[in-house]
């Protein structure tokens, strides 16, 4: 079909699936979404670009309208974190970390971790690594558990009410959406993201991006570097690790990324997770390396088709997302203007600038950040190295002042 063909149509708004901030009903907005697309006629694809509950949502509304998608199954086995490392241990368990299920409510969560300190605590399902924390004694855990009993039932509620419409495993019975992972941490240095696809059965890798970290615990992403520099020997691993784990769970005709760490000193790689969606920061990436958004694969596969994406006929050989963050709490005083940042944008002209706080705000109070760090802009840049993709954000960052009136670390 000729992209000129296609009629594009909101079936949700950004508020209402991934902006949100209190307790919804996942049936609620899949209702919301069938009456909007009933208005617009028959549709022909469901697409998404986000992590729960569109990573939920849009597999139902294929279900409901017989569109092609994956199974119900197949994304809850990846979205339900406890279910995936129990697959994940089933087929390449050379690849998979210690975890266990853990009940924040309990009285002694400690008593459920069969696992040694230091390791991470996490709901099964959340996005932008909201509620995940890393836990190196008894204070810290204690903590972390506060802070998830009080936030896990924003997504845990509505994720249970997609476990519900799933045939789940004995094993997976009991524990929903209000318990947490916990899975013993992985010490290597480098993490890399796969770009791919399953097309009726096959699966495909079209792009792997490097994650560059950095904070206290080095988890707070600071950019996304593609094409990924990792041999390709490694890659060619983590190909297969991810293709043996999407058949395992019949996984099929949709796209995801999966994230990966290599330890160079002893060669292991571990699988982090595999998400059953594309990854939005991306697209910018690869439409500056290879000339076209990445979520031209989500569109082809969403009709069924089988994804083309060009190889290198973009404008630049490397291209970068880079995450601007602070690790302490602050009120915004100042962002740069409009009219500084299309000055910037003549000079650089594939810069993309996306300013994420106002004015007045206060750090504390932005919604959905890791637990280690808050997120005040994002900038996208082509290049033709690394050096310059650097040199490029170096200059950006000095003509485009932020002020922020510092207070304490960040209180979480």
């Amino acid at each position: 079909m000729d992209e000129r063909e296609i009629e594009f149509h909101e079936a949700l708004s950004v508020d209402e699936a991934v902006n949100i901030t209190e307790p919804f009903s996942l049936m609620d907005l899949v209702a919301t979404a069938e009456e909007r697309i009933e208005k617009y006629g028959p549709a022909d694809a469901v697409l998404n670009y986000w992590d729960f509950p569109g990573s939920c949502i849009a597999p139902l509304l294929c279900q409901r309208g017989g569109l092609p998608g994956p199974s119900l199954e197949s994304v809850a086995a990846l979205e339900h974190k406890h279910w995936a490392r129990e697959a994940m241990a089933e087929v390449v368990p050379e690849a998979n970390a210690d975890f266990c299920a853990v009940d924040p409510f309990a009285e002694r969560p400690r008593e459920q971790i069969e696992i040694d300190y230091p390791f991470w605590v996490k709901p099964f399902v959340s996005h932008s690594s909201y509620l995940s924390f890393k836990v190196e004694t008894e204070e810290q855990l204690t903590k972390s558990m506060a802070i998830m009993r009080d936030g896990i039932a924003l997504f845990g509620n509505p994720f249970n009410e997609f476990l519900e419409r799933v045939d789940l495993p004995e094993s997976v019975k009991g524990i929903g959406g209000n318990h947490c992972i916990a899975e013993k941490s992985v010490a290597a240095d480098r993490q890399v993201t796969l770009e791919g696809y399953v097309h009726e059965g096959e699966t495909t890798i079209y792009g792997v991006v490097e994650s560059m970290r950095e904070g206290g615990v080095g988890s707070s992403f600071s950019r996304y570097q593609y094409p990924s520099d990792a041999p390709q020997r490694v890659v060619d691993r983590m190909c297969d690790t991810t293709a043996r784990l999407l058949a395992h769970i019949d996984y099929d005709n949709a796209p995801f990324n999966a994230e990966f760490f290599h330890d160079e000193e002893t060669d292991r790689i571990s699988l982090l997770e595999v998400n059953s969606r594309l990854s939005k920061s991306h697209a910018p990436l690869f439409a500056d390396v290879d000339g076209m958004s990445h979520q031209k694969v989500g569109l082809d596969l969403s009709l069924g088709q089988r994804p083309q994406m060009p190889e290198g006929k973009g404008d630049w050989p490397r291209a970068a997302k880079f995450m601007l963050r602070f690790f302490q709490d602050g009120t915004v005083e100042r962002v740069p203007s409009q009219t500084e940042i299309h000055h910037m944008q003549t000079r650089y002209p594939e810069a993309l600038v996306q300013v994420l706080v106002g004015k007045g705000q206060r750090l504390s109070h932005l919604a959905f950040q890791d637990s280690y760090s808050f997120e005040i802009a994002d900038v996208f840049l082509g290049g033709k190295s690394d050096e310059e993709l650097l040199a490029k954000y170096a200059d950006l960052m000095e003509n485009l002042p932020f002020t922020i009136n510092l207070t304490a670390p960040v209180p979480r």
